[in-house]
């Protein structure tokens, strides 16, 4: 994998569960999906308009008293640059009274869409842009998967000396939700595949304690270590 490398953190206690605004098949089934996720704003609009949720940002108001950023995925893809998150930012923001962060972009094209979960994790989002030192962040995207953009994303703002209070996506799968690795994955993944982790942090420059949980899941369910390594080195 050549540099620049992705950056992660390990995921802080009670880091909560991302915020999914809409189910899954309303939001691919929308009329404005497609051309919003090929960088349409216009219907990026419609389309966070018609399936934003009152309720989901009633929760984020929870977190007002820490006054924080949003900050969205600017990413290429394969169909062109996604429009959504960046529109859902600006939705959120004037529904919060919250600033956003459209400086900081994706600076790799990773094809995420439809991709399998190796492909997923061979190929990470690295980010750039600056960060303001001691501010707090929360993370909007359009979708929620295996969870390792988020969790990129978040490395790169904490790298730089911000904070990530927690994450909010316009749809995903809800066993998606929780990206905090907790501690029997992770446990189970290293007494299955202990002896690639030197290799991995090699290879990616983070341990499987930065993994998400769908990701440490993930690779749990792989039969051995070697079908591992093979699989991320063939996917990137």
């Amino acid at each position: 994998m050549s540099d620049p490398k992705a950056h992660r953190k390990p995921w802080s206690v009670g880091f909560p569960d991302v915020w999914i605004h809409a189910d899954e098949l309303a939001v691919k089934r929308h009329p404005n999906y497609l051309s919003a996720k090929s960088g349409d704003a216009d219907q990026a609009v419609l389309l966070v308009d018609a399936l934003i949720s009152p309720a989901v940002i009633a929760q984020m108001r929870s977190l007002e008293s820490f006054s924080p950023i949003l900050i969205s995925v600017h990413a290429e893809e394969e169909m062109g640059k996604n429009a959504i998150p960046e529109v859902m930012a600006d939705v959120l923001s004037a529904a919060l009274g919250w600033p956003t962060e459209p400086e900081v972009v994706q600076a790799n094209v990773v094809n995420h869409t439809g991709a399998d979960g190796f492909s997923r994790m061979a190929r990470q989002a690295v980010f750039a842009g600056n960060i303001i030192a001691g501010r707090n962040y929360v993370i909007v995207d359009d979708f929620i998967g295996q969870g390792g953009t988020v969790a990129n994303l978040r490395g790169h703002i904490e790298v730089l000396g911000g904070h990530v209070l927690a994450a909010t996506v316009l749809t995903g799968k809800p066993f998606s939700a929780k990206l905090s690795l907790s501690a029997s994955p992770l446990m189970q993944l290293r007494e299955k595949h202990e002896h690639i982790e030197n290799w991995w942090i090699d290879y990616f420059g983070f341990g499987f304690d930065c993994l998400t949980e769908s990701e440490a899941r993930y690779l749990v369910r792989t039969p051995n270590a070697e079908h591992i390594r093979d699989r991320i080195i063939a996917a990137a």
